[in-house]
């Protein structure tokens, strides 16, 4: 279920200028009625100027006196006619602890999977260009230390994203009429 904006802030404009249940409100509002019965208290929230959750389009009055009327009456959130924000993908934050393996990342995609492109490769992974020809040719500071492990198994890319990149590698390559290449057999899949 939805919540309305500020809940807390809510919850308190509700307490104060409404007779609803505190199982209403905490229903309403996401928390726990014993929470609300201590926002009445004066226990918690001091200080919390209440949120109008009518002037703000969330609920409606007629709502609020219908639930009123019905103590097991639950209030409803207005649909909204602004459409929810698309998230879009930022850049690709890696922890410190793992930006060590992001080396052995790409030397493993550019071994295994060719057909993927450096800024396929610098997005699943969240490295640069630079980084990935560096890798490649072999002049990367490291390359000594250099061992391909799977990113996936390294917590850099999920498989799902992996994948995805692939069939979008593939397809380019049929769109461009060239051949695609089979899928590699790594160390788990060979047959004792």
């Amino acid at each position: 279920m939805t919540l309305p904006l500020m809940p807390k802030a809510t919850a308190v404009w509700l307490i104060e200028k409404t007779a609803l249940t505190f199982t209403q409100i905490a229903d309403f509002c996401g928390m726990h009625p014993l929470e609300v019965q201590a926002i009445a208290d004066g226990e918690v929230a001091q200080g919390i100027v209440g949120y109008d959750p009518v002037a703000n389009s969330q609920v409606t009055a007629e709502e609020i006196r219908r639930a009123e009327a019905d103590p097991e009456a639950r209030l409803r959130l207005m649909p909204t006619a602004l459409p929810m924000p698309k998230r879009l993908r930022g850049s690709r934050y890696t922890p410190v602890a793992k930006r060590n393996d992001r080396p052995d990342a790409i030397a493993f995609l550019i071994r295994n999977y060719p057909q993927l492109s450096e800024a396929q490769v610098s997005k699943l992974l969240g490295t640069t260009k630079d980084t990935i020809q560096k890798v490649r040719e072999r002049s990367h500071w490291n390359s000594a230390n250099i061992k391909p492990r799977d990113p996936v198994i390294l917590g850099l890319c999920s498989q799902t994203d992996l994948n995805a990149a692939i069939a979008q590698a593939n397809e380019r390559l049929e769109r461009e009429g060239r051949a695609v290449p089979p899928p590699p057999v790594l160390e788990t899949d060979e047959v004792a």
